[in-house]
Order: C-alpha cells, then sequence, then structure tokens
C-alpha cells in the first residue's frame, strides 16, 4: 500500500528528546517501512526514516527558536505539498490535528486523522460537527468521549518497536521515576509528595516548556531541593531503558483527561509497574493489579507505590508485548485504511480498450 503519514513540525521524527506525537508516528511509518509498504513521511528536514522523507522545513521548529514566529506557515506549506502529491497514495494519514480538513474534503482526498491531544475544549466542537465526513481516529475510548457524535473510524492504542527498550526483568529498582513534561496537568509536585511520604527516592526526567517556566519557577524549584528528589531533565529515547528499567515503578499522577500516555507502556516495556491517577485513558492502558495500580487519591497512591514495586516485572513486560507494539499498531491501522483508501482499478486486458470519438472535439481516445 502506498502511504503517506503527515507529521507535526514541532519536533522531528523521532524527535530527540521530548515529544510524544511524532515518536509514535515514527513507530507507525518505520513499521509500515518495515512491513513492505510504500510510505512518504512529511515531516521537518532533519527527521530520520527509512521511509521516504518530503521536508518541509531544514529543522523541527522547536530547535529554530525566535527564528520561528508562525509555525503555523510552514504547516500550511505542508498541506499544499501533501495536496499536489495526494494522488500518488492509497490513504494519506494525518496527525497535525484539522489543519488539513478544508483541503481533504475539496479534494476529497482518501484520509484519516489521528487526534492526539484532549478533546474536552468546546471550541473545537463546532469545527468536527462541520466537518462530520472526516474519518477520525482516538488513541483511546475514553479520548472521544467528549465527541461520541463525531465520525470515528477507530480507536488505536500507541505502540512501541518491540526491541525499542532493553527490559530489566531481575529485580525491582530502588527509585521511583517520573518522566515527561513539567506543567499543571502532569502533577510532578504529587509525584515529589508520594515519594517523600513512601520514603522512596524520585528521579525526575522532564522537560519544561516556555509557557511552563514560570509555574516550574514558583511552584516546582523549589520541591526539587529535597535529598529523596533528583531532578535529571530532559532525556530521549536511548537513555529510557537505563532510567525507566531501573526504577521500582512509574508515577504518573496526572490531572487531566490524558488521552493515553506513552509513558506508561514506555515503562511497561522495561519490565516497570506503573502507579496512575484514574484520569482519562488509564483505566484502559493499565491492569490493575498486573502492570500496575490505578489510584483516586494520594493515600491510596502512596500505598501503591509500596504495592507495585513487588510486582512481577516479566508480567509487565508480558502485556506489553501482548498489548503494546508497533506492530500490532500498524494492524490496526491497516484494517481503518482498507476502509478508506482510493479504490484501485482492476487491471484491464488490452482486447477491452476500445477507441470511441469525443462528440465535443473529435478526439480519439482511450476507454473502457
Amino acid at each position: 500500500m502506498k502511504i503517506a503519514q503527515i507529521a507535526p513540525l514541532y519536533e522531528s521524527v523521532p524527535p530527540r528528546l521530548y515529544g510524544g506525537t511524532e515518536r509514535v508516528v515514527s513507530y507507525l511509518t518505520e513499521e509500515f517501512v518495515r512491513q513492505g509498504h510504500d510510505v512518504t513521511l512529511f515531516a521537518s528536514g532533519d527527521s530520520i526514516t527509512a521511509a521516504k522523507l518530503q521536508p518541509i522545513c531544514p529543522r523541527a521548529l522547536r530547535l529554530e527558536g525566535k527564528n520561528v514566529i508562525d509555525p503555523l506557515a510552514h504547516h500550511i506549506r505542508m498541506i499544499e505539498a501533501v495536496a499536489q502529491q495526494a494522488h500518488e497514495f492509497d490513504v494519506l494519514h494525518f496527525h497535525i490535528d484539522y489543519l488539513h480538513f478544508p483541503v481533504t474534503r475539496r479534494l476529497q482526498l482518501p484520509a484519516v486523522t489521528t487526534l492526539h491531544g484532549r478533546l474536552d475544549i468546546s471550541d473545537v466542537h463546532l469545527l468536527f460537527r462541520d466537518f462530520g465526513d472526516m474519518n477520525l481516529v482516538s488513541i483511546s475510548d475514553a479520548q472521544r468521549e467528549p465527541m461520541p457524535w463525531a465520525n470515528w473510524a477507530g480507536t488505536v492504542y500507541h505502540g512501541l518497536p518491540e526491541d525499542l527498550f532493553r527490559p530489566q526483568l531481575e529485580h525491582s529498582g530502588k527509585y521511583l521515576a517520573f518522566i515527561g513534561r513539567i506543567s499543571p496537568e502532569k502533577r510532578v509536585d504529587r509525584a515529589i509528595e508520594i515519594a517523600k511520604r513512601a520514603g522512596i527516592p524520585i528521579k525526575i526526567a522532564a522537560k519544561i516548556d516556555p509557557v511552563d517556566r514560570e509555574y516550574f519557577e514558583s511552584e516546582i524549584h523549589k520541591l526539587l531541593n529535597h535529598p529523596l528528589v533528583e531532578y535529571i531533565g530532559e532525556i530521549g529515547e536511548d537513555r529510557k531503558s537505563e532510567f525507566l528499567g531501573n526504577a521500582c515503578a512509574l508515577i504518573f499522577p496526572i490531572d487531566w483527561p490524558e488521552p493515553f500516555g506513552l509513558a506508561l507502556i514506555e515503562s511497561m516495556a522495561c519490565g516497570t509497574p506503573v502507579v496512575a491517577f484514574r484520569n482519562g485513558s488509564i483505566p484502559e492502558v493499565v491492569d490493575e493489579g498486573t502492570t500496575g495500580f490505578i489510584v483516586d487519591n494520594m493515600d491510596d497512591a502512596v500505598q501503591a507505590v509500596k504495592r507495585a514495586c513487588a510486582l512481577d516485572r516479566i508480567t509487565c513486560r508480558r502485556v506489553f508485548e501482548e498489548r503494546f507494539t508497533a506492530s500490532r499498531m500498524c494492524t490496526d491501522y491497516l484494517e481503518i485504511y482498507n476502509r478508506i483508501r482510493r479504490p484501485s482499478l482492476a487491471p484491464v486486458p488490452d482486447n477491452e480498450l476500445l477507441p470511441s470519438t469525443s462528440a465535443a472535439t473529435g478526439d480519439t481516445q482511450l476507454c473502457q
């Protein structure tokens, strides 16, 4: 199948450090190539892929800093590039929210859109109603709850390459892990408090976006000055096996309707159980008592941490292999692609091609 993957331009594919959406696009793209599909990736020029790369801008927009004032302009250029080449593909897979909707509708393109963010935002509901013919994919059933009426083509859970991380299965680690962003909804303050109350060290590997810098300085920075707390900063994939694999549990104390939670399955892939607050997709991703525990308050979280560290790490890894691999993710998407792909015309034998004359021009044409 000829597939176009259209990624956001804020990060490269895969991202050098943090970047959930772009990371998933990379896993999906590389697995499709591995399976023999003809894939073109529309992304920033510093992306690394076995697919055909269609670069839109030289580098990830986040790396350009003040040189990029209007990132939307680059995405509009990408949509135009996709539209010009759309006839070459069986299916177009967009990961850029709704920016392409007018173009894909006008040109009647065989497109599917995976929504990677939260949908409990009233501003977008009218837009999705206006574009009720767009084929949408959710990354959890919980994600779609604010818009049950939308044109959902399916739910596809994220997946990781099976050999991406080296699991630590022989023994439990000696610290708790927090990985992701430092932001109000991710609640690293909760993670620190849980670690302190449980008496277990915590290591924090997290990025700080410019929009969250004031929050970090006013609310979080002071919490890092504690003997049980170690702030590592933002890390890439090359360090996750060690960071997550040597932890006794991942703390995921979110305070928002999480659409999926990629860190959860990264932890499971390393054999490390998780303790997560019951929000959004968590009950769909975490197998209670098997890959971790789901909690509703801080007291429960403190108790769950101690229990999670005793869970079987081999079982955590096995569940990852059964539910959250890139191969399974691609299988799910292919089922959706086959429902919406551009219809293929069967080859026509030469003796069935007959000349005809156009009444308007008198030109001789070939027709079936």
